[in-house]
């Protein structure tokens, strides 16, 4: 195997475990264009907490925020941010950012694999010719495409970009083959060699799709057993029962793909005239379900004559448990909602960065929970393990008399309340 020069442009949850690990069989440098996060990882902090301190500090790549550096590289791998704009339509800005980057210093023979999310087209009918005209070489001829979709999941220990199976198309079959061993040397989950590579494009988009749209029909009934005053987790329990039955929870949809990616593929769809119902569909219920929430809470304090005034306490912010990741997390819409009715909100995140909260959402996290006490309310949004371990008495010492425990994710089903406190939960 040739020990090519590898690139990995975006060094975020995608894009620095990726380096590291290839960085056992491939010299690896890594580019971010923010300074401070490169400076970090130079001393072994990496803030998503994906990477712990001792590979860090072993890793044999290297860091930089100066573009010149990747000058000359064999492979470069672009690991940028694909979101969606206000109007929820595609955003390709660091997409096209990337690939201009990457085509003033692209040298002839080079690959530029995509491992960000986008619908099928995009690699080689907008990225490939940002390339072509940042360099001024040919598509395919002096340089060539990839797409290997990433599939990181924030905190999931288990299905590491070492040990899952990496989908990966190339513009010709030498340059699948490239990718397919390069890829190879660092999963033990093997490669699947995609037909091609709007096909792999497209398989990426419809993965989170599928959650998506699975998560939406169970927070649709969530919603319809609450009105009929049935705990979701009690029918869901029962439900599991069954052989076949698809275990999937209700609750808030966010985070860097699941939350974004079906309007990737609605946008494709409607580019050729089809309507995506029940994608579109199943985006309208998860983006209103923190909304829900909030009504919900606030009609249970407002029986007890809690209105305007009373005092929230909010356990969790981030998108998903025990991470720091706070994209398109859905949370500030029950922040949001509960603050429009006149409620006093306080925030609490275990493993939130408290200047990406303030930055992102204008929320000042308590530094602790030492001390705090005397709330109408505490909401349990993020099961966090710290939160997962809370007792009664815990929840005696934060809550009046009369409080209400308002358990969006069902994490504490199984505490026994005090007789002076109420329950609600999805």
């Amino acid at each position: 195997m040739e020990a090519r020069k590898v690139a990995v442009i975006g060094l975020g949850y995608v894009g620095l475990p990726l380096a590291v690990h290839l960085a056992r069989h491939y010299p690896v440098i890594g580019l971010d264009i923010d300074a401070r996060r490169v400076e970090e990882l130079r001393r072994g902090h990496d803030r998503t907490r994906e990477i712990d301190r001792g590979r860090l500090c072993d890793t044999t790549m290297t860091f930089t925020s100066e573009l010149e550096d990747i000058r000359g590289s064999d492979i470069y791998i672009i690991t940028v941010p694909t979101p969606v704009d206000e109007s929820n339509q595609p955003d390709l800005g660091a997409v096209r950012g990337a690939s201009r980057m990457v085509g003033s210093v692209l040298r002839k023979g080079a690959i530029v694999v995509y491992e960000s999310t986008v619908y099928p087209g995009v690699t080689e009918e907008i990225a490939g010719p940002e390339i072509e005209a940042a360099s001024g070489m040919k598509c395919g001829v002096d340089f060539f495409l990839g797409y290997s979709p990433e599939r990181i999941n924030p905190g999931d220990r288990e299905h590491t970009v070492d040990r899952i199976t990496k989908v990966v198309s190339g513009q010709t079959p030498e340059v699948t083959k490239i990718l397919g061993e390069m890829y190879g040397s660092m999963t033990s989950g093997g490669v699947f060699l995609a037909r091609d590579i709007r096909t792999a494009e497209a398989a990426k988009v419809i993965e989170n799709a599928q959650r998506d749209i699975n998560i939406a029909f169970i927070n649709e009934v969530a919603t319809i057993f609450q009105k009929m005053g049935l705990s979701i987790y009690d029918v869901l329990e029962a439900a599991g029962t069954k052989w076949n039955f698809l275990r999937f929870t209700p609750g808030l949809v966010g985070g860097h793909c699941i939350g974004v990616d079906p309007f990737y593929l609605a946008h494709a769809a409607t580019k050729i005239g089809h309507h995506p119902e029940i994608i579109l569909a199943g985006r309208r219920i998860n983006d209103n379900m923190g909304g829900y929430v909030a009504e919900c809470i606030a009609r249970e304090l407002a029986k007890k004559g809690k209105g305007a005034g009373a005092r929230v306490l909010m356990l969790g912010l981030t998108f998903k448990e025990n991470v720091p990741d706070l994209r398109n997390s859905h949370v500030i819409d029950i922040v949001r909602g509960l603050k429009g009715r006149g409620f006093e909100i306080e925030v609490h995140d275990a493993f939130a960065d408290h200047e990406e909260a303030r930055n992102i959402f204008g929320i000042d996290l308590l530094p602790s929970l030492d001390g705090a006490k005397g709330y109408d309310c505490v909401v349990g949004a993020v099961p966090h393990e710290t939160y997962l371990a809370f007792s009664s008495d815990k929840f005696s010492s934060l809550l009046k008399d009369g409080g209400l425990v308002a358990d969006v994710k069902g994490m504490w089903r199984n505490v026994a309340l005090p007789g002076n406190l109420l329950r609600w939960q999805l």
